[in-house]
């Protein structure tokens, strides 16, 4: 009888840390095991595949929107790739932390995949902190994304105080029927074991709202959006996304362009948006930024995975249309002298 690949989704409304629970996943996997990982960016450039460079892992990257979209089509093309590339112990998916999982899960468990694939726990990471935002809690995707979840995390706990403790707690109250299990974590801590959770069926509030809104990619996108790449007559591109009340822009940078640290690092703290994330070669070496709502972190890479990562990439999400010249412009600034090698990129 053939063996069925054991896969999980991970999922969290954006910046929750589900990049950084995965990489913690794969630095604690057993170290026989062969673990392969989908992303899906809901921007173009895509940044999480340069981020899970930190750890020995296989992933393939889906940006430009949600995986689910389209019936599905990016998200079978990538899986099918991976399934026959790397032949994995276990699969984890990563969708979007804007897009709803309905879809994922139905595509998971239908004709085809239902051979192959042996569909577990979701695990929905989520900020307790943001329960007193209504820009979360009023949000289709992130109800669904909650509603969906087999194990619910509350991560970044070491950010959290007694009260927003508490509202995460009367939170995962409220469910009927209760999850199956719940955590508190810091720094995306996940427990492999919990990965073995068994999925359940869940009722979702809003499926028909995201049927509603899917994106309206062409078919060409759609089968070719992971493959972006830089022209080789060209030192930066931009792409821009929007959907469901969100924006994207996103730059990628030939190797070649080095960043000034200082000036990138003060720029991005000072960058009001809802998320931004970056890895970016600069004077100090290559780095990820790692932006929400003001606060930034910053961690650099070893030089042995630094050596992999052939451009820099940067993308910005909000929930108000981006002044993309206006950043372009100010991105450009923080770009070392030395490295100004034609007119597109001006001196400071």
């Amino acid at each position: 009888m053939k063996k069925l690949i054991p896969t999980n989704i991970i999922t969290g409304f954006l910046g929750v840390g589900k990049t950084t629970a995965i990489t913690h996943l794969l630095k604690h996997k057993p170290p026989t095991e062969i673990w392969s990982v989908l992303v899906n960016e809901f921007g173009e450039i895509g940044i999480d595949g340069a981020m899970l460079k930190t750890v020995n892992a296989h992933v393939r990257e889906v940006p430009g929107g949600c995986i689910c979209c389209v019936a599905g089509l990016p998200m079978k093309i990538a899986l099918n790739m991976m399934i026959a590339t790397t032949k994995p112990d276990r699969i984890i998916i990563e969708p979007t932390g804007l897009g709803h999982p309905e879809e994922i899960i139905n595509t998971l468990t239908g004709e085809y995949y239902d051979t192959v694939l042996d569909l577990r726990a979701t695990i929905t990471l989520l900020d307790p902190r943001k329960l007193s935002d209504v820009r979360y809690t009023d949000n289709a995707n992130f109800q669904d994304q909650v509603a969906v979840a087999d194990v619910l995390v509350a991560n970044k706990i070491d950010l959290c105080g007694a009260e927003e403790k508490n509202a995460f707690d009367a939170y995962l109250k409220s469910f009927s029927p209760p999850k199956q299990a719940s955590y508190w974590v810091m720094q995306g801590q996940l427990d492999a074991a919990w990965l073995d959770t068994p999925r359940t069926a869940h009722q979702l509030k809003n499926s028909q709202h995201h049927r509603s809104n899917k994106n309206n990619l062409s078919p060409q996108r759609e089968l070719y959006n992971a493959a972006i790449s830089l022209p080789e007559d060209k030192e930066f591109i931009r792409r821009e996304n929007h959907s469901n009340g969100f924006y994207s822009s996103g730059w990628l940078f030939q190797q070649s362009i080095q960043f000034d640290f200082n000036a990138l690092f003060g720029w991005l703290t000072g960058l009001s948006v809802l998320r931004a994330k970056a890895v970016m070669h600069t004077n100090e070496g290559v780095f990820i930024f790692n932006a929400e709502n003001g606060v930034l972190s910053v961690n650099s890479l070893a030089v042995q995975t630094a050596n992999e990562i052939l451009d820099s990439r940067i993308e910005i999400i909000d929930d108000k249309p981006i002044a993309a010249d206006i950043i372009e412009t100010e991105l450009l600034a923080t770009v070392l002298q030395n490295y100004l090698q034609s007119s597109k990129l001006p001196s400071k």
